[in-house]
C-alpha cells in the first residue's frame, strides 16, 4: 500500500477533483481555491491532494481528521500513523506548530493530504442527519466559493422542530457525550468545565418544539451567508418554513435571525463545527475502507475543553505558572514619554 493508492482512491471518491498536474494550479481546477479575509500574508490556497510527502511512500496506518494540529502530528507519530487525510486546508506553520511543515513532517516521516471544497457537495449525509432530503444544493451561493446552501424537504419521520432536535441528539450520541463531561467534572472536582460539542449543542432559536417542519433552508453561516442571500433564496422558495444553520451557529443579535423572523421563518441551530468529524469524517473514512479494505484507518477527533485558570492542571503546574509570570513576564508600567 502506497500513498498513491490513497490518492487514487480519493480521486475516485471526489470524481476526479484532486490536483494532478501543474496545469491544475492555473485556474483549471475549480477546487483549488484561495481563501482570504484581506489580512496581509494570511491567505491560504486549498490544494486537494498531497500537500506534503512522497506518493511512493509505503503506508503503515492512515488517519482521517478535520484539522491538522501539532497534537494530531504528535499522536500520528506516536501511534504509527504516517498518512494524515485532513478535511480542512493546511497552511504552512499554522497547522504545524508554528514551524515549517517540511521540518515537522520530515522529522516523523508523515504524509499530508487535504480535500475540503473538493469533498463538499458529494454526499447528502449532512442533510440526512438534519432530517431532510436536499432537493437543491448550491456550493457557491451568491457566487461565493464555499458558501453552501441546501434546500430540503423534511423526512417523513421529522414532523416538528422537536423531532429534528431529538434526531440529532440520537445520531450524535449526545447522551453519552454529556455523560463524559459530567464524569470529567466529577473526576477533576470542577463543575465549571465545558466541552465544545456539548456546550454548542443544537437548539431552537426562533419557534417551539411543536412547530411543524416541511421545507428547510439549510445554511452554514461561517461560509459568508448573509441576510441578502437569505432574502434572495426565500424569494425562490417562499414555501420554506425553517432556517436551519449548522457547522456554525447563529447567536443572539445576528442579523440573519432578525431577517428570518421578518420572513416568517423558524430558526434552528443544528450540529456545530465540533461535530463535523461525524458528518464528513466518518463517511470519508468508510469510503476509503471500502476501496482499500487492507488499509488500517483511524479517526482523529478534536476535543476542546475549557477550565477556569485556577482549576487547570495540578498544584505544581499552577505554581510554575505563577512563578514564571511573576519573575519573567509581568513588568512595571513605564509612564509614556520616559
Amino acid at each position: 500500500m502506497k500513498i498513491q493508492d490513497i490518492l487514487d482512491a480519493l480521486d475516485r471518491i471526489t470524481g476526479g477533483r484532486l490536483v494532478k498536474a501543474p496545469r491544475d494550479l492555473s485556474g483549471n481546477n475549480p477546487f483549488v481555491v484561495t481563501k482570504s479575509s484581506g489580512i496581509p500574508g494570511k491567505a491560504v490556497t486549498e490544494l486537494p491532494g498531497l500537500v506534503w510527502g512522497d506518493p511512493e511512500a509505503e503506508v503503515t496506518r492512515a488517519a482521517v481528521m478535520m484539522t491538522l494540529t501539532e497534537s494530531a502530528i504528535e499522536l500520528a507519530a506516536a501511534s504509527g500513523v504516517n498518512c494524515l487525510v485532513a478535511h480542512h486546508p493546511v497552511a504552512d506553520g499554522t497547522n504545524s506548530g508554528g514551524v515549517p511543515i517540511r521540518h515537522y513532517m520530515d522529522l516523523y516521516g508523515l504524509n499530508i493530504i487535504e480535500l475540503h471544497e473538493a469533498f463538499h457537495g458529494l454526499h447528502p449525509g449532512i442533510a440526512w442527519l438534519h432530517g431532510h432530503r436536499a432537493v437543491e444544493v448550491d456550493i457557491r451561493c451568491g457566487g461565493l466559493a464555499g458558501n453552501i446552501l441546501y434546500v430540503g424537504e423534511a423526512l417523513p419521520e421529522v414532523q416538528t422542530l422537536g423531532d429534528l432536535l431529538g434526531r440529532l441528539r440520537r445520531l450524535m450520541d449526545m447522551e453519552r457525550e454529556e455523560a463524559c463531561v459530567r464524569e470529567e467534572r466529577r473526576f477533576r472536582g470542577c463543575d465549571d468545565l465545558f466541552e465544545a460539542s456539548t456546550t454548542a449543542a443544537p437548539a431552537i432559536v426562533v419557534g417551539s418544539p411543536a412547530d411543524r417542519v416541511r421545507k428547510v433552508l439549510h445554511i452554514f453561516p461561517h461560509t459568508g451567508f448573509t441576510p441578502d442571500h437569505l432574502e434572495c433564496v426565500f424569494g425562490r422558495h417562499p414555501d420554506a418554513d425553517t432556517l436551519l444553520a449548522s457547522i456554525s451557529h447563529l447567536h443572539a443579535g445576528n442579523a440573519l435571525i432578525e431577517r428570518a423572523r421578518e420572513l416568517g421563518l423558524r430558526v434552528l441551530c443544528g450540529n456545530s463545527h465540533a461535530l463535523e468529524i461525524f458528518e464528513n469524517g466518518v463517511p470519508l473514512a468508510r469510503a476509503l475502507a471500502m476501496i482499500l479494505p487492507q488499509l488500517e484507518i483511524r479517526l482523529f477527533r478534536d476535543r476542546m475543553v475549557s477550565y477556569p485558570l485556577d482549576a487547570f492542571g495540578g498544584e505544581a503546574i499552577q505554581e510554575y505558572g505563577k512563578e514564571i509570570a511573576h519573575r519573567h513576564l509581568v513588568r512595571e508600567t513605564v509612564p509614556c514619554g520616559l
